[in-house]
């Protein structure tokens, strides 16, 4: 049975107003395994930093039961403290020290002894490719090498957990694949990752379980390619070479329309390897051979925009 990094069932959250109580989590279930990249999405107001705030123990839940890293959230939280990282939207990084100094600093505050937090240093400089800018104050350091410095700062304390949130905000695409690879790298080692992203491309490409929330409420769990399999608009195109397996096609398959010229079929599809493998068999009892075959999936935005109705609130 696969160890989970989060176990929560039934969270709930709700805040006092002026016009009563307002729910932000209406009993939520997450299962998040270890050495995962987890993902949570939804429009402003969803719940996710509610989520986010919970899990890493800065506020706590009014119902549901939660464990982290092992730990029960509402009896331990020191423990849970001590097994996670927290690297937040905006960063933590002193921009009147040097790269070192901040690192440094994270290390007398994790009580590490002064060897102990140079050698981490040391590391962490090392494997996040800022040695040369080590000496000099963050405040010179470009938008990626700070996000680069912040989770750094995340890892002195060696945590098997992290919350990501926002992690690539700002930056340009090749700083953010940087840092997908850098994520990429801390799963291979065995690190969990829990990553809110405004970026639905980034959820895609990194994460290995997507939940979406929407008013406080999970409207939807799975793969990315499970998620996208949710809505209608998937197809396979095969192209042909003349019109007349075009039409014995046609004739085999009993769906399908023209996509773009005369030899290439759209055919409904949700993509799945069973569906292409039935659909390729039928072709093939008829002795029809296709020159080339491409499957076209929705992709995360619009299982977004379908599952919470409301374009204007969609994240980018």
């Amino acid at each position: 049975m696969t160890n989970l990094a989060i176990a929560a069932n039934g969270l709930r959250k709700s805040y006092r107003g002026k016009n009563g109580d307002k729910v932000v989590l209406d009993g939520i279930d997450l299962a998040v395994p270890e050495g995962t990249i987890f993902s949570l999405l939804g429009p402003n107001g969803a719940g996710k930093t509610t989520t986010v705030q919970i899990l890493s123990t800065l506020i706590p839940a009014d119902g549901g039961t939660v464990q982290v890293a092992g730990h029960d959230l509402a009896r331990k939280p020191d423990d849970v403290r001590g097994a996670i990282g927290v690297t937040g939207q905006y960063s933590a990084v002193d921009k009147l020290l040097t790269g070192e100094e901040n690192l440094l600093l994270m290390a007398d505050l994790r009580h590490l002894s002064r060897r102990d937090g140079r050698r981490r240093a040391a590391e962490l400089l090392e494997r996040f490719d800022l040695v040369e800018a080590a000496g000099k104050p963050a405040s010179t350091y470009s938008g990626g090498m700070q996000r680069r410095l912040d989770l750094a700062m995340t890892l002195v304390g060696d945590p098997r957990l992290i919350f990501l949130d926002e992690p690539t905000t700002g930056l340009d695409p090749r700083s953010r694949r940087s840092m997908w690879q850098v994520v990429r790298e801390l799963v291979a080692d065995g690190v969990t990752i829990f990553l809110t992203t405004q970026y639905l491309e980034e959820a895609d490409q990194l994460a290995d379980r997507v939940a979406m929330l929407d008013h406080g409420t999970l409207i939807a769990q799975g793969t990315p390619e499970e998620l996208k399999r949710l809505i209608p608009g998937g197809h396979v195109s095969l192209r042909f070479a003349d019109q007349h397996h075009v039409d014995s096609a046609l004739r085999a398959l009993g769906t399908g329309f023209l996509d773009g010229d005369a030899l290439t079929l759209q055919i409904p599809s949700d993509g799945s390897v069973g569906s292409l493998r039935r659909m390729l068999a039928r072709l093939d009892d008829h002795s029809i051979d296709v020159e080339e075959l491409s499957v076209h999936t929705p992709d995360l935005d619009d299982v977004f925009l379908t599952l919470t109705g409301d374009p204007k609130d969609a994240v980018r």
